[in-house]
């Protein structure tokens, strides 16, 4: 109380007695993945894709991590944060070497460890030369194909393969003006070879189909997938312990664990890997296990996992129980690929789902609440599916917590699945999952100002009074299940949650029940005759 030594009249300000809890955000992604550019292990905020551009650079073929920031947006996500991995500060995706450019960048001729360039060969009107030894210790060789779909007569695709496995890939043009002219894309991506003209410009021409084997540079040794802990390995893709990353040093998802806005995370480019060959299935249970784990240390977000491509219902079903076998509340899976256009080819182009149904959820929390289950929603951007799920497939897939996405005739692709990985029944459905997330956060931050605050019956009486007014709210928006508010919730903060022991301790315990709606996952309209004359059902 102020001391008043004279007469007079004197104004106070008071704070009020209310404390109002205001609802967290839950529509913050997080992206770990490729890029040709950027920081490195660096959690960078966009929120938007001229951003993201801007950061980490445009389209690159062979990785999906630009592709599901742009499906992110496309579906309605409003800020995400992008941890690239597997690459130099500021420079391309690959393992880092002593041949890097000032800018991070790799010039052509430059290897990883900037040995000089094998023998170039003739490859048209190109030449093509090694800057850098395979794993197999076989050689590599480049081979020339037509690339897919139809397009101008100067586009080839350019497959760079470690004795008979494709480790890079490149859909390329032989017009030096294209935004995919063969040079400049291997000079910035590729961590195997470099390709310089042999012809002038005039006489630039799409290579015929052939196989061209490469000398390997002198001095240079099989790597053997020499992975440093995790390090990305010699065919540019990181391994499993650069995505796992480290708390302490802020790498991987251990740099997530600092951004406290995060609800939901995905690694799009873990199975463009895969796909390459540059990691096999255990690596990649290994890390969308370490994904699960991040989730659930935090407990205030969700993984959003891929399966591996290619699978059919059946597979993906088998992959899902014996092979991955994950059990979470904290995971979400996601079936199957999905097609969309490619604005860096001009071709459809098969993607993880990740990327797209991170921005349903947004759009779903932004329209509806995060109460309601994120499914029964449009996949914008998508043309097509790498296959199509039946009733029956599905039978098979939603009982394991597989979320398929389909298509409707006349309704689009959508979303037609909402459960979590978890076998507790309680935690079943995605959405009560991804609410109680909110209103633990909610909660937390908006009651900061108890703490040491005086432990009595005052304190308990606001402690209800704040938490049961936010909770009426939800309630009226729908959020929880029950006629009367006294059946949606219970707040409970007295003398039989506070013993003198426990007040002794310092601890104040507030006791919250809470009621959530689930989704109406099984619609059932029951018909039957009746005879107008009586009023009776027929039996």
């Amino acid at each position: 109380m102020p001391s008043y030594l004279s007469p007079g009249v004197y104004v106070e300000e008071v704070a009020s007695g209310s404390r109002p809890i205001e609802g967290v955000g839950t529509s913050v992604a997080a992206f770990v993945g490729l890029a040709p550019e950027g920081p490195l292990n660096e959690p960078t905020l966009v929120t938007n894709w001229t951003q993201y551009v801007a950061a980490f650079g445009d389209f690159t073929d062979g990785y999906f991590l630009a592709h599901s920031v742009y499906g992110f947006f496309n579906n309605g996500g409003s800020a995400a944060y992008v941890v690239r991995v597997g690459g130099v500060p500021g420079g391309e995706s690959g393992t880092a070497g002593a041949g890097g450019s000032a800018n991070g960048k790799r010039a052509a001729g430059d290897g990883p460890a900037a040995l000089p360039a094998g023998e170039p060969q003739q490859l048209g009107k190109f030449k093509v030369a090694a800057i850098a030894a395979g794993e197999s210790g076989a050689g590599l060789s480049v081979e020339v194909a037509d690339p897919e779909g139809e397009g101008p007569a100067e586009r080839f695709r350019l497959i760079v393969k470690d004795g008979d496995r494709p480790v890079e890939t490149f859909d390329v043009t032989a017009k030096k003006s294209g935004r995919t002219y063969v040079v400049t894309q291997v000079r910035e991506r590729s961590r195997l070879i470099s390709v310089e003209e042999a012809a002038p410009a005039a006489q630039l021409a799409r290579p015929e189909n052939q196989t061209v084997a490469l000398p390997a540079p002198a001095g240079a040794v099989a790597t053997r997938g020499a992975d440093r802990g995790g390090v990305a390995p010699a065919n540019g893709h990181p391994g499993p312990g650069e995505y796992l990353g480290d708390s302490a040093d802020r790498t991987g998802f251990g740099g997530l664990e600092a951004v406290d806005e995060i609800s939901m995370v995905a690694v799009p480019d873990l199975m463009a890997a895969y796909q390459r060959g540059a990691i096999d299935l255990e690596a990649v249970k290994a890390v969308q296990l370490g994904l699960i784990a991040h989730c659930e240390l935090m407990g205030d977000r969700v993984a959003v996992i891929d399966p591996p491509p290619g699978l059919n219902a059946r597979e993906v079903r088998v992959w899902r129980q014996e092979t991955a076998g994950y059990d979470s509340k904290y995971a979400a899976l996601y079936y199957p690929w999905i097609k969309v256009f490619d604005p860096s080819s001009g071709q459809p182009r098969l993607v993880p789902p990740s990327g797209h149904v991170s921005g349903i959820w947004a759009r779903n929390d932004s329209e509806r609440g995060v109460h309601k289950a994120p499914a029964n929603e449009v996949v914008r951007g998508a043309v097509d599916l790498e296959l199509q799920i039946t009733r029956g497939e599905q039978d098979l897939l939603n009982p394991v917590g597989v979320n398929c996405i389909r298509a409707f005739p006349g309704r689009g692709i959508r979303v037609w699945g909402a459960r979590t990985l978890s076998s507790d029944p309680a935690w079943r459905y995605l959405n009560v999952r991804r609410y109680f997330n909110y209103l633990e956060e909610s909660i937390l931050i908006g009651t900061q100002w108890v703490v040491f605050e005086p432990n009595d019956h005052a304190l308990w009486a606001r402690i209800r009074r704040n938490i049961s007014a936010f909770l009426v709210n939800e309630w009226r928006s729908g959020a929880l299940f029950g006629a009367r508010p006294e059946d949606a919730y219970y707040v409970k903060c007295d003398e039989e949650t506070n013993p003198p022991e426990s007040v002794d301790l310092g601890r104040v315990i507030c006791e919250i029940g809470v009621s959530p709606v689930k989704p109406a996952e099984f619609v059932i309209f029951r018909l039957a005759q009746f005879s107008d004359g009586g009023g009776q059902l027929d039996e």
